[in-house]
């Protein structure tokens, strides 16, 4: 087991690893739209910069454990509001090109931050 951790994606704001790789494949935390720069903020209030920054973020994390977009098999979306459900499904098809992993999305209450929007993945090695 290897506890990924990267410089170019947010630090984990509680006591979890950013990714965890084992047997092959990565399983990373949820991600949201935290600036990378260690400030512990969140980049902005707009679902869109959220969306494109924790997409961003995810594929930090990914790269860092040795996988990428391409390898990912399942991810889960986390969204306060469903009514944002077109607006990220848009952003995260741009991120994912032909690749169409398994996926769930979940309305949730509040997240972490108060965060629009969270992914997690698990993927390839």
């Amino acid at each position: 087991m290897e506890f990924i951790q990267t410089q170019n994606a947010p630090s984990a704001i509680g006591p979890y690893s950013q990714a965890v790789s084992v047997n092959g494949m990565v399983y990373t935390s949820g991600q949201i739209a935290l600036k990378p720069d260690g400030s512990d903020e969140l980049l902005s209030e707009d679902v869109v910069v959220q969306a494109v920054q924790v997409l961003r973020n995810l594929e930090a994390v990914l790269s860092e454990a040795g996988s990428g977009m391409d390898k990912v098999i399942k991810t889960t979306i986390f969204l306060a509001n469903m009514d944002d459900f077109a607006t990220v499904n848009e952003i995260y098809a741009e991120a994912f090109g032909t690749h169409k992993p398994a996926r769930s999305t979940v309305a949730v209450k509040t997240l972490p931050k108060n965060a629009l929007v969270e992914i997690d993945a698990i993927a390839l090695v």
